[in-house]
């Protein structure tokens, strides 16, 4: 289970209204904020896929300048993918040209 620690930018008149649509995500604990837009944040997910993915569609939405990442660790994931339980897709594969 990955859990990463972000830094969203939002305009900054807009970012109360971003902390509420991030608080309507279960996988995702706001911690504080400050004038500028910035917001920190939690996501905690199944796979980094699945993280992956939520941190894309919240790039998407309007009034988001930027997501940096802070930190990320992986708790149970590494167990998983040495089980065969999942497997990671490989970002590296050769590519045709």
């Amino acid at each position: 289970m990955p859990i990463g620690g972000f830094v969203i930018s939002a305009i900054p008149d807009k970012r109360e209204k971003i902390i509420e649509k991030l608080k309507e995500i279960p996988e995702i604990e706001v911690y504080g904020s400050d004038e500028r837009g910035n917001i920190i944040a939690v996501i905690e997910s199944e796979t980094s896929e699945e993280m992956e993915k939520l941190i894309d569609e919240i790039k998407g939405w309007q009034d988001i300048l930027s997501i940096g990442l802070s930190y990320l660790h992986f708790e149970d994931e590494v167990d998983k993918i040495e089980k065969g339980e999942i497997k990671p897709r490989n970002i590296f594969r050769k590519r045709r040209i």
